[in-house]
């Protein structure tokens, strides 16, 4: 049998930052006819998911659900806190924070940017030291991304907090959890974090087309005090509806409330500090695989520190143009597909090819990163890319003792 033969059996395996592999439960739970979106099932349905997605995100405050991917969530947390000319600052690591940034140039804020690279987590003195020397205040927000997905390096929001209380500052702290909720440790209140945002296609593993803005009295009262907020992105009527249309701006998104009440039911049942220590488990056994292939061959991990590791994605460097051969190898002949190197370099840039990642986050569990690894393993083998022995069983061992 021929390794072609070989990919056109069996399931393929959606081994990328999100869209993430989707449970066959909330697959059933969406499968089915449309529901009246006036009165009934799904009314009762939705406001009861409310709780618990203030569960997920650990905050007793508000929570506003928008038709849209977390680029979408980005615009709604600042269209409603950031006015015309106000500034923000951006601490950024990787791409997604310069992303957020961009939003906010385009909603007419002024940015100041702290870039840290491509490979290390924010200072939080660094952030404290612009914050001081901001004494009139004119920084409104701090845009902070808690895991990058381009780059796997997770941020210390809760440092950020201490930074902002320590510089006497007021600016709001807004977090973006898109690739973090459901995956990584995340407590927005205990944290001190005014605004956070998520969206529904990572962790929460659900199709690409809903997210969520999570915001406090403080952020609240800022939202107040704008003279004009765009009705559609406005939070406060899907904060606090008066008719359930208002939950969504209109139309609600009938089946994937039906799944994401599913994916909650899974998320709530397992509890969250099983979730985050069963991602945090996975993660160290796909290091582990990685440390040793890197031993004898050019592998690398982007993010040296693994306190700055994020435990739903994993970013990875082999010299170009081998990081896209071994994606396309593995897709093309055992139906696995791994994560391009977002960010990382220029499209046009040879360096390109040169990154690669991979995802595990949400529906994941030992035997599924046991075979994402092996994939990898293969595909190195296949194209006589130079790794170290023993990786496979280092990642078992984690697994199996952790």
């Amino acid at each position: 049998m021929t390794v072609q033969a070989i990919r056109a059996k069996g399931r393929d395996y959606l081994a990328i930052p999100g869209p993430s592999v989707i449970p066959d439960a909330v697959l059933q739970a969406m499968h089915r006819p449309a529901p009246n979106i006036y009165s009934g099932e799904l009314v009762e349905m939705t406001h009861g998911m409310i709780p618990d997605l203030k569960r997920v995100a650990g905050t007793r405050h508000k929570a506003a659900i928008y038709i849209s991917n977390g680029h979408g969530a980005w615009e709604a947390a600042l269209a409603n806190t950031i006015a015309p000319g106000d500034a923000v600052l951006a601490p950024v690591t990787g791409s997604f924070g310069h992303g957020w940034a961009d939003v906010a140039r385009g909603l007419g804020a002024r940015v100041e940017l702290l870039d840290f690279g491509k490979s290390s987590a924010i200072d939080p003195a660094r952030v404290e030291a612009a914050l001081r020397e901001d004494r009139a205040h004119r920084i409104k927000a701090v845009l902070a991304v808690h895991v990058d997905t381009s780059s796997s390096v997770r941020n210390d929001i809760a440092a950020l907090r201490r930074a902002l209380d320590a510089a006497g500052h007021p600016a709001l702290l807004m977090a973006d959890c898109i690739a973090s909720m459901g995956c990584d440790r995340f407590e927005m209140d205990a944290w001190g974090v005014d605004v956070s945002v998520t969206a529904c296609q990572k962790g929460l593993m659900v199709p690409p087309g809903i997210a969520f803005v999570f915001f406090n009295d403080r952020a609240a009262a800022v939202r107040a005090s704008l003279d004009r907020v765009s009705p559609y992105w406005d939070w406060t009527l899907r904060a606090d509806p008066e008719i359930f249309y208002q939950h969504f701006g209109g139309t609600a998104p009938t089946h994937h409330l039906y799944g994401l009440r599913v994916a909650l039911d899974m998320i709530l049942g397992e509890g969250l500090d099983a979730v985050w220590a069963r991602h945090e488990r996975l993660a160290r056994a796909i290091w582990a695989a990685c440390e040793a292939w890197g031993r004898d061959g050019p592998l690398r991990l982007n993010v040296a520190d693994a306190a700055q590791r994020s435990h739903a994605v994993t970013s990875l460097h082999l010299p170009s143009p081998h990081g896209t051969a071994l994606r396309d190898w593995c897709d093309a002949n055992l139906g696995l597909t791994l994560g391009i190197g977002l960010g990382m370099a220029a499209p046009g840039d040879p360096a390109w090819h040169g990154f690669f990642r991979l995802g595990h986050m949400g529906h994941v569990n030992g035997q599924m990163i046991l075979g994402l690894l092996g994939g990898v393993e293969t595909g190195m083998l296949a194209l006589d890319i130079p790794h170290g022995t023993g990786a496979i069983a280092a990642a078992a061992g984690v697994i199996a003792r952790g």
